[in-house]
């Protein structure tokens, strides 16, 4: 052991004689270390993000959804779905005692215009209830009533970006904006909810399909009571749903399935990401390998000289084994430090995080890299022999 820090010395010693040699061998773990550690993060961000989505509107929310068979192609099941308003009634019908809220859900992409100013938002069609049903509470003026939504009132809800970007601190209640040339007054301005809540216009459904000339449902959401069993409320659903429509037309889901689903989804994809990533590993371990074997070639006189000094083989091949796991670790912690750089300038739009098993797993691919790609080196320096390599040039 006391041969340890000196040997840890020496290997800092030979690879500062050739600083940007050491630097390139570092580059491949440096890259594959941040690739890792910054895809692990983004994609964390992602889950992060669609948590907090699922989170602002509670726990006690059924989704019925245009049901998606194995295979097929999502946006193929959504332009044939068969979801209506009258499955909005039935709902009510059956299990009115139970819900506290339904609303039918339209979410179109459009763009909403005052004066100069425009601003690309997302525009969800559902009846009054929706205000219920969203969790959204009031900053300015007032939702939309049941009335609005009966006689296809041009009026909209407006959230908090959207009030920031065409309108600025004042209070916007009253004014009107232009979407596809269609006015529509502002009632109200919703209080900040965070994510894609705080982008959206909200209007009547039934304004929504005249003015657009949308008849298709994306969604329809139900916010059950306190004290209800969720999975006993769902197979109810079911059940009465299946008065209107067929089992293979629709899908009736918790939030917590959703992202269950997506979950599983952006883990796959965080795997097969880290993966590709891990070829850097690779490809910079073979570079340190290389580098290595032509570092014994060079320093052959040095070999020798240090064994008929009375170093041994152990000790030779110690000290190459020691630069190889330095080169390796050194451009692991390097790789790291920029993915962490890399995590904090993406905070600003995403709530991106570096969760600790992935930095484990990057310093220890980087220890892994360094020992496997450097004991062939290590095992070449220690075999050579002191006389021959005295007369080496």
């Amino acid at each position: 052991m006391i041969y340890i820090p000196e040997t840890i010395k020496s290997a800092f010693s030979a690879l500062a004689l050739n600083k940007v040699r050491t630097f390139l061998t570092m580059l491949g773990v440096i890259i594959g270390v941040f690739s890792v550690v910054a895809l692990v993060a983004v994609v964390q961000g992602f889950q992060n993000y669609i948590t907090d989505q699922f989170s602002a509107l509670g726990s006690n929310l059924i989704l019925v959804t245009p049901k998606v068979g194995e295979g097929q192609d999502p946006s193929r099941s959504f332009m044939g779905n068969k979801l209506s308003l009258k499955n909005v009634d039935t709902i009510n019908l059956y299990l009115g005692d139970k819900v506290s809220a339904v609303t039918p859900s339209i979410r179109i992409a459009k763009t909403a215009e005052y004066k100069t100013k425009t601003y690309a938002s997302t525009v969800v069609g559902g009846n009054y209830q929706s205000y219920s049903v969203y969790g959204l509470e009031t900053e300015y003026g007032s939702y939309y009533t049941k009335f609005d939504d009966s006689k296809k009132a041009n009026v909209v809800f407006i959230s908090a970006d959207v009030k920031e970007e065409l309108f600025g601190e004042r209070n916007p209640v009253g004014e009107e904006i232009k979407i596809e040339n269609v006015s529509f007054e502002i009632l109200g301005v919703a209080k900040p909810k965070g994510g894609t809540f705080d982008d959206r216009i909200f209007m009547p459904d039934t304004t929504l399909k005249q003015a657009f000339n949308v008849d298709v449902l994306s969604s329809i959401a139900v916010k059950i009571k306190e004290n209800q069993d969720i999975d006993e409320l769902m197979h109810e659903i079911k059940l009465a749903l299946l008065k209107d429509i067929k089992a293979d037309d629709f899908s009736v889901v918790t939030q917590k399935d959703i992202l269950s689903s997506i979950d599983q989804i952006l883990g796959v994809l965080a795997s097969a990401l880290a993966a590709v990533a891990g070829i850097s590993l690779l490809v910079g371990g073979i570079g340190i390998m290389n580098i290595m074997l032509v570092s014994v070639t060079e320093r052959t006189q040095e070999i020798g000289l240090r064994k008929a000094l009375g170093a041994t083989s152990k000790n030779i091949g110690r000290q190459f084994l020691t630069e190889a796991i330095v080169i390796s670790v050194g451009g692991g912690m390097v790789g790291l430090f920029l993915g962490y750089l890399s995590t904090l300038a993406v905070k600003s739009f995403l709530r991106a995080t570096i969760p600790w098993w992935a930095i484990a797993l990057a310093m220890s691919f980087s220890i892994i890299v360094g020992v496997v790609f450097g004991t062939y080196p290590a095992l070449s320096a220690s075999k050579k022999d002191p006389i021959e390599a005295l007369r080496f040039e």
